[in-house]
């Protein structure tokens, strides 16, 4: 019987990819996300090869076609080649001498049907020859793939005993499948392992929650998460209206063409308090970038979360920017204001505050903090009242500095 093949896709004439592969002399295979996303016609973001070859002489062999390779994960039998289109992790055939769920010992095989068995689901096991493109599928992941079911290789409970991430990616394929039904002994496995998610690196953890809320969908997979306790391991607190908040986002995305963003979908899950998002952003070691980005679309006050719209969209978008804004309005504007708050974001270009503390003091205010506190008040009113032009600034001045006067005559 034929096996069969995987499909040509762009992916496979990558600059230097032809050069690597002969100079593992037909000694590779392509395997996992490369294969499944190809066989499903998704675009291929990365390139992972199987080979019998040992690392060391893996390096050598690249070495000497000038292929620039880097030991990413020696130990564990990964290297990365470094190609002009992008790196390609090219990992020896293991097994698993031990593991504890957190890591595993491995010792290098020649065995790819042993290779296959030590990964998570049967659809991430699937190896494809790259000179025939044949698919050497050894637990059925082919008939998974097709039928969009996520099955663990062998035990659930032994896989996610070998490494907990599996709950969280278990998860995460369930939602990038979309899928509203699933296997009730994964469920029961992932669910009966969920204390066990704390022994885990707090960056693993956010990096695996962080894929799942960005794929297309994953309220459903979200709610069975919440079903199966698998948050009160990972966050210290979720908010109580998860389920309702995540899928009314989710709508609003769809409904407005915006694409989806993990960053967003985070907050919908997150209790709506800025200190509380402060702890668990430090529990699971959050990246500057993301803590900023989640604090600044929660920094204004809840009653004013709670009546964003068209009027007020310009006021938030100065102070927080374009982007923010827009999440604040999809999280947290009212329905019948939420096409015009949108509307108002489009083409919204920062206005820039025509005064300088240098302008006050010209204008006869004598120099101190008391300059740097005026001027905060003349923008906080220029916001107010809609950023009018410079003229009516000028009026706001001459107001303002009145003010200063009389209370220093008092």
């Amino acid at each position: 019987m034929a096996r069969m093949k995987l499909p040509n896709a762009d992916w496979q004439e990558r600059r230097g990819l032809p050069e690597l592969l002969a100079a593992l002399d037909g000694r590779a295979r392509y395997v996992g996300g490369a294969v499944r996303d190809s066989l499903l016609g998704v675009d291929v973001k990365d390139v992972d090869i199987a080979t019998p070859l040992l690392p060391d002489d893996v390096m050598a062999r690249l070495k000497a076609v000038d292929i620039t390779v880097v030991p990413t994960g020696i130990d564990h039998g990964t290297l990365t080649a470094v190609l002009p289109d992008g790196p390609i992790e090219i990992t020896t055939l293991r097994r698993d001498v031990s593991t504890d769920g957190r890591r595993a010992t491995v010792a290098f095989s020649d065995d790819w049907r042993e290779d296959a068995a030590r990964r998570d689901f049967t659809i991430n096991a699937l190896f494809a020859d790259p000179d025939t493109l044949e698919i050497y599928d050894y637990f059925d992941g082919l008939n998974d793939l097709e039928a969009r079911r996520i099955r663990f290789i062998g035990s659930a409970d032994e896989r996610i005993a070998e490494d907990h991430l599996r709950i969280l990616r278990y998860f995460r394929f369930l939602a990038r499948f979309g899928l509203t039904s699933m296997d009730q002994e994964a469920y029961q496995a992932c669910r009966s392992a969920a204390e066990k998610l704390p022994q885990l690196s707090r960056e693993r953890i956010a990096d695996e929650l962080m894929k799942l809320l960005a794929v297309n969908d994953p309220s459903y997979a979200v709610q069975q998460m919440i079903g199966a306790d698998i948050f009160a391991h990972i966050l210290s607190e979720i908010d109580p209206d998860t389920e309702q908040i995540l899928a009314r986002l989710i709508q609003r995305e769809q409904a407005h063409a915006i694409p989806p963003i993990a960053t967003r979908r985070l907050i919908a899950l997150l209790p709506k308090n800025t200190e509380k998002v402060a702890t668990i952003a430090e529990d699971l070691r959050f990246s500057k970038k993301l803590q900023k980005a989640l604090q600044s679309r929660l920094a204004a006050p809840t009653d004013e979360l709670a009546a964003v719209n068209a009027t007020s969209v310009p006021a938030l978008a100065y102070h927080h920017g374009e982007e923010a804004t827009r999440d604040i309005a999809l999280l947290f504007a009212a329905d019948t204001d939420l096409a015009a708050s949108l509307a108002t974001l489009e083409g919204w270009q920062k206005p820039e505050f025509p005064l300088k503390g240098g302008d006050l003091i010209s204008m006869g205010m004598e120099p101190g903090p008391a300059v740097s506190e005026t001027l905060a008040k003349i923008e906080q009113a220029w916001i107010k009242q809609g950023f009018p032009n410079e003229e009516h600034v000028y009026n706001l001045t001459k107001q303002a500095l009145e003010r200063d006067k009389i209370t220093r005559k008092i």
